[in-house]
């Protein structure tokens, strides 16, 4: 049965030269099988067991169904953070949400060591205007403390009918000092492209996340641009993905295809070796070889990190900024029947062009700028990165940790901006790994 995969997909292999060799290797393996079978079933057996003693002498009757949904969970959350259950609800929910309009307060979140960690909260949202940060932590929601829940049990409770209030308590900096958000709920329409021109010769475009409009929001705001600025003028683009955690594969497939002609995209590559995929151009460069300049932090992650990989390894682009979040794993979801909800499991790795794993160690940009971090956020706003994550795949030796995440509310003040704006002009002139900081101070990026 076809699996049905809203984020990327997987791969298999095999061989034997000698017939001998691949006859004994038959054998081997066939014993080798039936000894595994036998110790599955007496895993389930043992499952089973305990099941029915549950069900028989617990204290309460409990319910069976949450028993159930308790025991995927468990086998899912042990294998990393990102593989998930989700009920027949959730499942609804995140389909919705990657249609682009869900209800809630409008922020992404991910679990760490039992507590919810705030990766970012979305633009025009509840979430952002009542003063959510990346990398704040929530350790309550409407006075029930979230330790014990699962990731999608937490974010159940987070959303709700709009016009409705919920607090979250959040511990926020080095010191997590608590503090209570009252948050009012609302639909939440994600527009996931912005645009908007820099003066009168630069295209800014903004992802916050990638869904199901993402790809051909940046094409009409590429031919938007392309129709309001005279192309003598036209000094390039800039796109923004920074604090964006992500979303669908095939869209950033499509936002990279944008701004290259041929070549490989991405590749995936799962547990098996005939499981592989890559993803290659279209022909038709849509941006017509304009400059770009792609600004990148510590919470740009997953499909963001394609993009910014896939623009980088082509020399396509220059990324400016801080290191990204790392998370070089891709998830398949896949529906468990009517009213059974869906799986959520990660399948695969994927890689850039060049044949990079970015998993917990991020984008490297080629110009690192930092943020001037006002005096109440400092240390509040850094991401630790993927790499901090409990049970995170690992990745070598020379795994990093996050960086700086802010991003100023008010453009005046972002250097980032600033900075691509004068690469474009040509004020500023660049060479790999370049810093507008001093070399030491370089060295100090927030982790």
């Amino acid at each position: 049965m076809m699996r049905k995969v809203s984020l990327v997909m997987l791969g298999a292999v095999l061989g034997a030269s000698v017939v001998t060799l691949g006859t004994q290797t038959r054998v081997f393996s066939d014993g080798m099988a039936r000894a595994a079978a036998s110790d599955t079933y007496r895993n389930l057996n043992l499952f089973g067991d305990v099941f029915e003693k549950i069900r028989s002498d617990y204290v309460e009757k409990p319910d069976e169904q949450k028993l159930v949904e308790a025991a995927i969970n468990g086998m899912l959350s042990s294998l990393d953070p990102h593989s998930s259950y989700m009920d027949a609800k959730s499942f609804r929910d995140m389909q919705v949400q990657t249609r682009g309009e869900f209800g809630g307060l409008g922020i992404e979140v991910t679990q760490e060591d039992g507590l919810i960690k705030v990766v970012t909260p979305i633009d025009d949202t509840p979430a952002s205007r009542g003063g959510i940060l990346s990398g704040d932590i929530i350790s309550a929601i409407d006075g029930e403390n979230v330790q014990g829940l699962t990731l999608n049990q937490a974010v159940d409770k987070m959303r709700g009918a709009p016009n409705t209030a919920v607090t979250l308590k959040v511990l926020r900096g080095p010191n997590k000092d608590p503090q209570d958000i009252k948050l009012t709920r609302a639909v939440i329409q994600i527009k996931s492209v912005r645009e908007h021109q820099v003066g009168d010769d630069i295209g800014y475009i903004r992802i916050t996340q990638f869904n199901e409009q993402t790809g051909d929001g940046v094409v009409d705001a590429i031919k938007k641009f392309q129709t309001d600025i005279p192309a003598d003028k036209f000094k390039g683009y800039i796109l923004d993905l920074r604090n964006n955690p992500g979303g669908l594969l095939d869209q950033s497939i499509a936002v990279s295809n944008a701004f290259i002609d041929r070549g490989e995209i991405v590749s995936t590559r799962g547990r098996n070796a005939d499981e592989s995929m890559r993803y290659n151009a279209h022909p038709g460069d849509l941006s017509k070889g304009k400059p770009l300049v792609v600004l990148i932090n510590g919470g740009s992650a997953s499909a963001s990190e394609i993009v910014a990989g896939a623009l980088q390894d082509h020399k396509r682009a220059t990324i400016l900024g801080t290191r990204s979040f790392g998370k070089g794993s891709v998830q398949t979801i896949i529906p468990l029947g009517q009213n059974n909800g869906a799986v959520r499991l990660t399948t695969a790795r994927y890689y850039t062009p060049s044949g990079r794993s970015i998993q917990a160690k991020g984008i490297e940009p080629d110009v690192i700028v930092l943020e001037d971090v006002p005096d109440d956020l400092k240390g509040k706003d850094d991401t630790k990165g993927e790499a901090s994550l409990k049970g995170h795949l690992k990745n070598g030796d020379d795994e990093k940790g996050g960086s700086q995440a802010y991003v100023p509310p008010n453009e005046k003040d972002d250097k980032q901006l600033a900075a691509a704006e004068d690469i474009l002009r040509g004020v500023t002139k660049t060479s790999s790994k370049t810093t507008t900081q001093p070399a030491d101070e370089a060295e100090k990026v927030p982790n």
